[in-house]
């Protein structure tokens, strides 16, 4: 069947890596700018994007933490259900109490379901929003000294190609981390290292988080749900590692340094 496998976020981050791998299987990718166009914000998009779909890897904008996420969640999973979707694999945050809503949203479908909750991306780092701060030299953020096992998205990816691709993950819910907590501190030590550049962390009170996204022009909805985002995850609750990645690929989770290696080139 054409295009059977949808792939909601099919451009960012991890969508693109499991697109990658899922070459040679019919891919439809959703965006906004897509030839079917698929926007979370408008659901008059969704049934046209998910025809003919068998399967889909649901990633949300912005974050399934944010108030409302989960009514869209239930929305377009009801759409699925109508169109003759058959399977949906999930990428949510741990310890996210408007994400744990989604996950169970999921699990109750009647669909076959793989669900893959994260820690925080390593890629974060070179690839998103983040990128400019470390080229700057200065990482800052409403994040204190916490310990987080950053993730390597690479890890996701495998695990939701697979999920895609064959049935040995239907029905499991991973928690996936990396292999062991490092502070932002730790993060940008180690990203100094690789690169040959000049890059501390700096924690920042909420106050004074607003004060310097209101300086670059960031609307203040936008820096709002950054601080409770970051208040959230970043609050302790996610200060060890989990076993996820192991458990479903059968190997332990690729380093934070390996990540930084790899991905040097972009702080250079």
């Amino acid at each position: 069947m054409e295009n059977n496998t949808l792939i909601l976020g099919g451009k960012g981050k991890t969508g693109r890596r499991v697109a990658d791998r899922l070459q040679g299987m019919p891919v439809r990718i959703a965006s906004r700018s897509a030839q079917i166009p698929f926007d979370w914000e408008n659901p008059d998009t969704w049934e046209a994007a998910v025809e003919g779909i068998q399967q889909v890897y649901i990633t949300y904008q912005p974050d399934l933490a944010v108030p409302g996420a989960a009514d869209s969640i239930r929305a377009f999973v009801d759409v699925a259900v109508r169109s003759g979707v058959r399977r949906l694999v999930l990428l949510s945050g741990r310890r996210e109490e408007q994400a744990q809503l989604s996950e169970q949203i999921v699990k109750d479908s009647g669909l076959e379901w793989t669900i893959v909750t994260s820690s925080f991306f390593a890629q974060n780092f070179s690839e998103g929003v983040m990128l400019p701060a470390v080229l700057g030299g200065a990482i800052a953020l409403p994040a204190g000294m916490v310990a987080e096992p950053f993730i390597d998205i690479d890890d996701i990816a495998d695990i939701v190609a697979e999920a895609l691709s064959t049935d040995k993950h239907v029905g499991k819910h991973y928690e996936v981390t990396g292999p062991r907590l490092l502070t932002f501190a730790d993060a940008a030590a180690e990203i100094a290292e690789v690169s040959g550049r000049e890059v501390a962390y700096y924690p920042m009170t909420p106050d004074e988080y607003r004060a310097e996204m209101a300086k670059y022009g960031v609307p203040e909805e936008e820096t709002e749900m950054l601080i409770a985002l970051f208040g959230e995850i970043l609050d302790g609750r996610n200060a060890l590692v989990a076993d996820g990645v192991q458990q479903a690929l059968g190997r332990p989770a690729r380093d934070f340094s390996d990540y930084a290696r790899d991905a040097a080139a972009a702080w250079k």
